[in-house]
């Protein structure tokens, strides 16, 4: 069993909290200045706590809280060389992390999907260990990137979900506008977006040649194609991951600043 603390129990902390205990191989500690942060989380991990000394004592620290509040916590975490520490701030580099501890620093962005073990994370540092390649398994699947490649894997992974759930709502809602009762069109369009991802992940053919397989000559598919094909869709999906970089890389220079 992996000892892993988390500290700061918000969304993203809780998320792979209840990810990391449906895995079963981890004992978490759970961290937070809130009580019912806490007690959110409390039936997930083995200890809760909201001394961040206590959450140290692990072989790998997760720091889940809110940018503008790394330094301070990092002030008060005191780890050795031997251990590791992952951050999933957005905006803040390793560098800063790496001159405010002793740790070894991994920075990844993950997101919500944690929790249900179908996590997407971009991982940088020079030294990710495996132990932190196997919690990441644990919880979903990891691309090992550069650390000039935070900012726009942020914006894919870390605020894609909620662009994904923005696009689910339209299909959903055509589906209702067509007749559908809420409950099926949600659950249809869901499990759509559920499987044509499984689809991708685990096909080896290209997303162009998959959709298409989809697509019969003069059928439905090919219509509703033709109507995606000849709108700005593309380029306005292109424009939210581009603003989502860009505040990313904002938020970098606002705490290398500190």
């Amino acid at each position: 069993m992996v000892q892993t603390s988390v500290i700061g129990c918000g969304n993203m902390g809780s998320a792979l909290i209840k990810g990391l205990w449906r895995a079963g191989n981890h004992t978490v500690t759970a961290c937070d200045l809130d009580p019912d942060a806490l007690e959110s989380v409390t039936d997930y991990c083995e200890r809760t706590t909201a001394d961040v000394s206590a959450a140290a004592d692990a072989d790998v620290v997760i720091v889940a809280v809110k940018p503008d509040i790394v330094g301070a916590v990092l002030d008060d975490l005191d780890l050795a060389p031997e251990q590791t520490l992952l951050s999933i701030a957005a905006g803040v580099s390793t560098d800063y992390v790496e001159a405010r501890t002793e740790a070894n620093v991994v920075r990844i962005m993950p997101n919500l999907a944690a929790e249900t073990g179908d996590m997407a994370a971009a991982v940088a540092g020079e030294n990710v260990p495996d132990e932190v390649r196997t919690l990441l398994d644990d919880v979903g699947e990891y691309a090992e990137i550069d650390e000039a490649q935070m900012d726009i894997a942020t914006a894919v992974n870390g605020s894609g979900p909620a662009f994904v759930f923005y696009l689910l709502q339209a299909m959903k809602e055509a589906g209702i506008d067509g007749g559908l009762d809420a409950d099926d069109a949600e659950t249809l369009a869901a499990q759509t977006f559920k499987g044509a991802a499984e689809t991708v992940l685990r096909s080896d053919e290209d997303v162009d040649d998959l959709i298409d397989a989809v697509c019969s000559p003069n059928g439905t598919t090919i219509e509703g194609m033709e109507v995606l094909w000849n709108s700005d869709v593309q380029e306005t999906i292109a424009d939210a991951i581009k603003a989502a970089e860009e505040r990313s890389a904002e938020l970098a220079g606002e705490s290398d600043n500190e």
